[in-house]
């Protein structure tokens, strides 16, 4: 979702600068480069350890209302092509779930402004037991869906994304935005969404899933 879907990560960004700076600490762009696509309790384990004396569950909170009112206020930052690709794969009858490391509540909300039923299943941080590089986010969700994994594809712009993914055995399909993916095992490295189809999409798929 951050990242692929929606250009949420400088809003993450700022929430993350912004707890930190109010408990007297510094947190420079390096820094939150590094949590880019990982799990949101290691995220805060992090944050913690640059002296905010919050829990860990309250760090999350309060870095999801803070990225909540931003895009409340600001409206949600589609990343070109990815809503137009989904509408397509959605009126073609293809199963789809979105994986992401922020928690359910943060993923409703985006999902919820689609304009239309985008997913037939969500799995957010708070779902799993292993946040990404881990793959078990995308092998549960590949379970709701009733899908083989390895006849599935996932569209990942993190390391920790195309890794969890490409773990999971999927086609993987890297969108480099933030991080560089090059050194990643993305199955494919594609610059932007914009403009692909699900036949793009079909066609990276073993023939045994057409």
């Amino acid at each position: 979702m951050d990242g692929t879907l929606v250009n949420t990560e400088p809003y993450w960004m700022d929430a993350e600068t912004d707890l930190i700076e109010s408990y007297g600490g510094s947190w420079s762009h390096e820094e939150a480069l590094e949590l880019v696509g990982a799990g949101l309790w290691h995220s805060a384990r992090i944050i913690q350890a640059k002296g905010v004396t919050l829990s860990e569950d309250e760090i999350i909170a309060e870095m999801t209302d803070r990225v909540l009112a931003q895009l409340d206020a600001k409206g949600i930052p589609w990343r070109p092509g990815a809503r137009e690709l989904l509408m397509e794969l959605r009126e073609a009858g293809i199963p789809t779930a979105l994986v992401t490391m922020s928690i359910g509540r943060m993923a409703h909300f985006v999902v919820d402004r689609l304009g239309f039923v985008g997913f037939d299943a969500v799995v957010s941080g708070d779902d799993v037991t292993h946040s990404k590089p881990h793959p078990e986010a995308y092998l549960h969700a590949a379970g709701l869906l009733g899908v083989d994994p390895t006849l599935s594809v996932a569209l990942e712009d993190s390391p920790p994304g195309v890794a969890s993914a490409a773990d999971a055995g999927m086609v993987t399909i890297g969108v480099p935005f933030i991080l560089d993916l090059a050194d990643s095992p993305a199955t494919h490295l594609w610059p932007t969404l914009a403009g692909r189809t699900v036949a793009d999409l079909a066609a990276l798929v073993p023939a045994g899933a057409r």
